[in-house]
């Protein structure tokens, strides 16, 4: 837990210094506010992972790489000293500039969650999916940067998250102990923090669609505590989804006008899309800072988030064509390079089609072509009772989004189109998800984020028409409307205080007097030894995990020839009969 602490620590301070230096240059140009201190660092990390994938270009990703990110971070603070002593000031007395919202009542809470949530990341179950294949790729990445063909060697080494990148950066496996995993259970943490925002709404008696959105970010929460030890790229994906939400959410609650704040959370979208390819429809967003800046005939601000949207991408794209051949593997649509060391068409399609069919609940690649009517009832069916229950009530929100959008086009109603657009957003991905490779981890975001924000826009929609009408009236609401509020309020309570209560359980239950200085290491298996070209590779003796320390290894023993003399030179499919 300590080294988790320490680690957190140096994520804190090194992404909030490079994320203040980022939007203070922005801002420079674009006048804007930054109102959360949590940007700063969502920013950053945005930043230190594209750097460590440009960086992992030329080289392992280690202690040169942190010692020029810690170089930067001096160069920062030396330029911005002023400007950022001010901001961190005001953090200290309480008051944030241009805003009457106090922190200092919440420094303790934050420094609860902060150990809470370090405790939970020192220890807990590690993903099978890391002992296939997280671990390996977060080692390649540390050891050799990137490796030409290295997806021959495990198709699975191809799925070129980000968030390996932002893994292997602050993983400290330079030191020569261990490779330490803490970036998701610190991303978990920051979204905790987000959602402290909800005691205030129910504190006031009316809750907001942000507010629904927390609350299911905290549902998510709770159910990974156990598990965010693990560096797993689903967990990245679900949890900037939710802040990419939330964040949405309250700028258009608060009436913010200015277009950067949506440009900028428009390229954390970009960003999610290199942690996980699922997220794409995350994009749709980018509808409402592109009509405005269309109308209005920015061109100089639309070509800032256009170059930013690239520059976040880009390495993302490299590292795929490095890899695998393919610029979007393992989708074949896009074929634009003919490098000797790419992914054969028929491993990248075979291995697209098990992805698919494995989220709908089969191994057998062969029903792959099965229709949705077909395979959609037993993929229900194998739900938890839980999951049902959600998936039923993002059915249902649709078909409502579905009545409200006709509403809103025959005017049975007026409303703003901009919540209606990240109700729309997160309704299509969860189509798109349910009708392509349903995996609860894969998209339950959407699922949760739908039932939320379409069933909490609705409610703040019928809450305040109804206050609307008091002050025009000047009469006391509703008994009706009433006691719904009341009982929304009252339910929301019970809901937060049973998952509080049920992390408290899982934490005393699953008490084990261990990982109080170091972090759980990843789980490791044990292997057999093969040679190709005088290398030793490694592959386990029962099942297709292997873990992080016999490297490098596959599930099985690989089919494969050197493009050069060693490991760094990288990997091309073996002809046959040689």
């Amino acid at each position: 837990m300590v080294s988790v602490i320490l680690i957190w620590i140096y994520i804190l301070i090194t992404t909030f210094i490079i994320g203040y230096g980022v939007l203070r240059l922005i801002t420079r140009h674009f006048p804007y506010q930054v109102k959360n201190w949590d940007a700063y660092v969502m920013c950053g990390i945005v930043c230190v992972t594209g750097y460590a994938q440009f960086f992992s270009l030329f080289a392992g990703v280690g202690l040169l790489a942190n010692g020029m990110l810690c170089a930067v971070c001096a160069g920062i603070l030396w330029r911005e000293r002023k400007s950022l002593k001010a901001l961190l000031l005001s953090y200290w007395t309480g008051k944030l500039p241009g805003s009457k919202k106090h922190v200092r009542g919440k420094g303790l809470l934050i420094l609860g969650l902060f150990l809470l949530f370090a405790y939970g990341t020192s220890r807990g179950m590690i993903h099978y999916d890391t002992g296939l294949y997280h671990a390996q790729s977060i080692r390649w990445i540390e050891e050799y940067g990137v490796v030409k063909g290295l997806g021959n060697l495990h198709c699975r080494l191809a799925y070129n998250s980000a968030s390996f990148a932002l893994s292997a950066l602050y993983s400290m496996a330079f030191l020569g102990g261990r490779s330490f995993h803490c970036c998701a259970g610190f991303l978990a943490f920051l979204l905790a923090v987000i959602c402290l925002k909800i005691g205030r709404s129910l504190r006031l008696g009316r809750l907001k669609a942000s507010d629904f959105a927390r609350v299911m970010c905290v549902y998510y929460l709770v159910n990974i505590f156990d598990e965010m030890v693990s560096p797993a790229s689903d967990y990245f994906m679900v949890l900037i989804a939710f802040y990419i939400v939330i964040r949405w959410l309250d700028l258009l609650e608060s009436g913010e006008q200015t277009i950067l704040p949506y440009g900028l959370l428009c390229v954390l979208g970009v960003f999610l899309l290199t942690v996980k390819l699922s997220a794409a429809l995350i994009l749709l967003l980018v509808i409402y800072p592109a009509y405005h800046l269309l109308r209005e005939k920015n061109w100089r601000e639309i070509g800032v988030y256009l170059g930013l949207g690239i520059v976040t991408a880009l390495p993302y794209l490299i590292r795929n064509v490095v890899i695998s051949g393919w610029l979007v593997y393992p989708f074949t649509q896009i074929d634009l390079f003919s490098v000797v060391w790419k992914i054969p068409k028929g491993v990248a399609d075979y291995d697209a089609r098990e992805i698919q069919v494995w989220g709908r609940g089969y191994t057998d690649v062969t029903r792959f072509e099965m229709p949705v009517r077909e395979w959609l009832p037993g993929w229900f069916q194998g739900l938890a009772g839980s999951d049902r229950l959600f998936v039923i009530a993002a059915v249902v929100s649709v078909f409502l989004l579905l009545l409200y959008a006709a509403g809103m086009v025959f005017r049975w109603w007026h409303r703003r189109w901009e919540l209606l657009l990240v109700q729309g957003t997160v309704a299509a991905s969860f189509l798109f998800w349910l009708c392509t490779s349903p995996l609860m981890r894969y998209g339950c975001v959407y699922v949760y984020l739908t039932v939320a924000v379409v069933g909490g826009g609705i409610y703040e929609a019928v809450m305040s028409d109804e206050t609307d009408r008091i002050k025009e009236r000047g009469q006391k609401g509703s008994v009706w409307r009433n006691m719904v509020k009341r009982a929304v309020l009252t339910l929301t309570i019970l809901f937060l205080l049973y998952k509080g209560l049920a992390l408290g359980r899982e934490i005393v239950f699953s008490y084990e007097n261990a990982y109080w200085l170091v972090q759980k290491d990843y789980e490791n298996y044990e292997t057999l030894s093969y040679q190709i070209e005088g290398v030793t590779f490694y592959y386990p003796i029962e099942g297709d995990q292997v873990g992080y320390d016999s490297f490098p290894s596959s599930p099985a023993k690989a089919e494969i020839s050197f493009l050069g003399d060693t490991l760094a030179d990288g990997f091309i499919v073996k002809e046959p009969g040689l």
